[in-house]
């Protein structure tokens, strides 16, 4: 926590929630962006193969600890609005009265399969239009998959992991974001739900939560929830939007070209364009910015997450300083943090695996960090070869944004500066989201103070690292996972 230096301060602040997969994190901004106060608690999960759940109680229980926390820094402040972000694609069933039916199915859970084949034959006609497709991991095929194994389901109503939280902070249900709502099959042109394609799904319209904007104010937070978190009765709740669009308006990305790769559990690449992308492979999917631009973006399966698995107990600061003392190799770790890829291809049966041989312990940390910057790389080719313009800044934020050495390795990897924000973060952006609904996003991002360090790529290091990413491109490709013209495209990249 980061209390303010005069609780007698009248200037007013505005909450930032964001609900990762590990912890759940509130901060409270001035008008600048700067932080006030922060809390955090951490979340708990259970894996088992594909499957992927939390305790939707225990969202809200580390909600309460994260903004109790930030209060007591806040002070005597007036709080002015809040906004919450939650990872993409986690839902759950509950009740009228706010009580889980069912666990939370987590971003990443990919249990759903036929049903993720059913949803694209049932709207093949939509995902065409929209320019990508229901993959397993997505709410819809989830939704399908708890309605039809959950005795509940009669009498459940979705929530997606953000609209269930805001719930309970208003006291009763609230109005979903369309940011949210996207991956179980809202249809962002025409701002609705796409009544033929989910009838043919036999999911019952009474299921569906009402679906507004981002920045849209969807209530205030009531008393029950005042006395828990200590945010003031009749605070205004600012629809938000998922993690990943909530760290493009955090680390400052708003201009069309500009990209925001989150290096957390996993791995998520976001940036801005005028358009919308289309991919046929349905692997990238455009949010609708607040300010009328597009979100194009993906969620890889690959990320930091991998370390705690590998390296359990390990001093990871050690292993950092020793790596950076050694030479570049072309020895790589593909790190999927569990079985299947999402971006930039779909493979459901993508699996871990190492090219070349570890010396040591140091040898194979640095293959999982190379890893991660190959695939980073990877995506952005697929990108280019959309046609999404990616001249512009590059900024990094997430835990393993924090790795200064990872940094510039990534930068050498991607052959250009990254620039990483020294005080921002997914509740960050939701706090000027929160903020913007007084006025406009762009309105709100003119006051921002932003500081941040930008880290240029290693020269020495990019011939060998460049035929790292060449060795793992064919690998993938060899496997069958990797589509044949990312894998020409990404050769043809690298060539230049």
């Amino acid at each position: 926590m980061a209390p303010s230096t005069d609780n007698t301060i009248s200037a007013p602040v505005w909450l930032g929630l964001d609900v990762g997969t590990q912890s759940v994190r509130c901060v409270a901004t001035d008008h600048t962006g700067t932080t006030v106060a922060s809390g955090s608690h951490p979340l708990r999960s259970v894996r088992e193969g594909r499957r992927h759940e939390q305790d939707p109680d225990k969202w809200w229980s580390a909600l309460i600890a994260a903004c109790s926390q930030t209060m007591e820094g806040v002070g005597a402040r007036p709080v002015r609005g809040l906004a919450l972000c939650a990872t993409s694609g986690t839902i759950l069933l509950a009740d009228d009265r706010l009580e889980p039916l069912t666990p939370g199915l987590m971003y990443d859970d990919a249990r759903a399969e036929d049903e993720a084949r059913r949803a694209v034959e049932a709207g093949e006609e939509l995902w065409g239009r929209l320019g990508y497709r229901p993959q397993a991991s997505w709410a819809l095929p989830k939704l399908l998959w708890l309605l039809e194994h959950h005795a509940a389901a009669d009498t459940g109503r979705l929530l997606h992991q953000a609209d269930y939280l805001t719930s309970l902070l208003a006291g009763r249900r609230t109005a979903a974001d369309s940011s949210h709502a996207l991956k179980t099959g809202y249809d962002l042109d025409n701002e609705r739900w796409p009544e033929d394609v989910l009838a043919a799904l036999h999911v019952p319209e009474a299921v569906l939560p009402e679906v507004v904007r981002p920045g849209t104010p969807i209530g205030e937070v009531g008393p029950e929830a005042a006395e828990l978190t200590g945010i003031p009765v009749g605070t205004p709740i600012i629809a938000g939007m998922t993690d990943g669009c909530a760290s493009v308006l955090g680390s400052g990305t708003l201009t069309v070209g500009s990209w925001n790769s989150v290096l957390g559990t996993t791995l998520v690449l976001k940036g801005v364009t005028d358009l919308r992308v289309r991919d046929p492979l349905g692997v990238v999917y455009s949010h609708r910015a607040p300010g009328g631009n597009w979100l194009p973006g993906g969620a890889s399966s690959v990320g930091a997450g991998v370390l705690s698995e590998l390296f359990a107990g390990a001093d990871l600061d050690r292993l950092t300083t020793l790596a950076a003392e050694r030479p570049q190799s072309t020895v790589v770790t593909y790190p999927l943090v569990s079985k299947g890829e999402r971006f930039p291809f779909v493979a459901a049966e993508a699996h871990r695996f190492t090219l070349g041989e570890p010396a040591d312990d140091v040898d194979a940390y640095a293959a999982v960090l190379r890893g991660v910057a190959f695939v980073e790389r990877l995506c952005f080719d697929y990108l280019d070869l959309l046609g999404a313009p990616t001249d512009g800044t590059v900024t990094t934020t997430g835990g393993g944004a924090r790795n200064r050495y990872w940094t510039r390795l990534r930068a050498t990897v991607l052959d250009r500066p990254i620039s990483v924000p020294r005080d921002a973060d997914p509740a960050a952006g939701m706090a000027l989201l929160a903020r913007s609904h007084e006025s406009s996003l762009a309105e709100a991002a003119r006051d921002l103070v932003r500081d941040a360090e930008v880290v240029e790529p290693d020269p020495a290091a990019r011939d060998v690292l460049t035929e790292g990413y060449l060795t793992l491109v064919e690998a993938l490709h060899g496997r069958g996972w990797l589509p044949d013209e990312l894998a020409t495209h990404a050769r043809k990249r690298s060539a230049r």
